[in-house]
């Protein structure tokens, strides 16, 4: 199984200025950098929770056709755009589909054929929240949160000094992470 992103976020969820600030700088002399971290957090909440903050393309490739309910590894889901089993594009009929958080796929009938080699099912679906204004507070909070600490910890972890992710971004994100049993 893999995942790929195929359509990255046109937009970040927290503006340059939002994070400007959050971390009380006037001048726009760190402006590249701040934008820089600010980028980096968010990939980071998102890979930490399994979400998507703003609207993007992502295919989720498997070795076979699902047996069961497949839930999709990134919410929330807005739709799922295609499956295709063998390269052949299977009809949305054959098929359940539930978006939101989490999607989920599940085949309504017998797959139309057999996945023959590895890596030959493909579903493509597009996640996340449609605008910054729909992306919940605590999730743009955690946003801030770990853009300030990337952006006071500018150095890497060395043999004095160890960084991790602040608590309370993990405590933020919580709320929004779907954890499977």
């Amino acid at each position: 199984m893999s995942l790929t992103l195929i359509n990255p976020a046109a937009a970040e969820p927290v503006t340059l200025a939002d994070a400007k600030e959050h971390l009380r700088v006037t001048d726009v002399a760190e402006d590249a950098f701040i934008a820089g971290v600010l980028a980096a957090a968010v990939r980071s909440i998102e890979a930490r929770g399994g979400l998507a903050l703003m609207t993007q393309g992502w295919r989720l490739t498997l070795d076979a056709a699902p047996d069961e309910t497949l839930i999709l590894p990134v919410t929330p889901v807005q739709t799922i755009d295609a499956v295709t089993v063998s390269g052949a594009d299977v009809d949305p009929s054959a098929y359940e589909k539930a978006i939101g958080s989490p999607g989920r796929l599940r085949a309504a009938a017998p797959w139309p054929a057999p996945a023959r080699a590895i890596g030959d099912v493909a579903i493509d679906f597009t996640a996340g929240y449609a605008t910054e204004g729909d992306v919940p507070g605590p999730l743009k909070h955690a946003v801030l949160m770990l853009t300030a600490h990337f952006y006071e910890n500018r150095e890497s972890a060395g043999e004095a000094r160890v960084y991790t992710v602040p608590r309370s971004v993990d405590a933020l994100i919580a709320p929004f992470r779907e954890f499977r049993l």
